[in-house]
């Protein structure tokens, strides 16, 4: 994919949040995502040497970009979990020397611990790593807090998507 500006990105996800889409936005949208393998095998590759199990998806896919540009007043050049993974450490104090460990791997990283300011009682600490221009997203849960996550998602699947938001 040749370099896009950050203009011609959010001009690309405006034309998305406006349901004014081409086939050639459908190509570029999924180049953009295709962008951001490199980074993402990157931090997969860190992730692993800390003896934990990475999952999850490794690019967002288009429907949820799309779901995610028309529910939240974000640019697509500002999604930061295009790319990312999810780690389940057994306790809160291993969650912390996680994060600490992740954040040490890298040189620019953003800390978002969602344990201290609860989203509909959604509880994790998210670790944003920026490669390359690129941001990959490593979410860190305790089981019992992916417990909450993952009856959240099959409760918004029933009965409204709107409950995990």
């Amino acid at each position: 994919m040749p370099t896009r500006s950050r203009t011609q990105i959010d001009r690309l996800g405006d034309r998305f949040r406006q349901d004014e889409v081409s086939e050639d936005d459908l190509r570029l949208l999924d180049d953009y995502r295709q962008s951001f393998t490199d980074a993402y095998q990157e931090v997969i590759g860190v992730v692993r040497t800390f003896g934990l199990n990475a999952t999850g998806r490794p690019l967002k896919t288009t429907a949820s970009i799309v779901d995610k540009l028309h529910r939240e007043s974000i640019r697509l050049s500002q999604i930061q979990d295009i790319a990312g993974c999810r780690m389940i450490v057994a306790n809160l104090n291993q969650q912390d020397e996680v994060t600490n460990k992740i954040t040490a791997a890298f040189e620019k990283t953003t800390v978002y611990d969602r344990r201290d300011r609860p989203s509909h009682d959604y509880r994790a600490v998210h670790v944003v790593a920026r490669l390359g221009g690129k941001a990959v997203e490593v979410q860190l849960r305790t089981p019992l807090q992916h417990a909450w996550a993952e009856l959240s998602e099959k409760l918004s699947d029933v009965f409204d998507p709107a409950i995990k938001y």
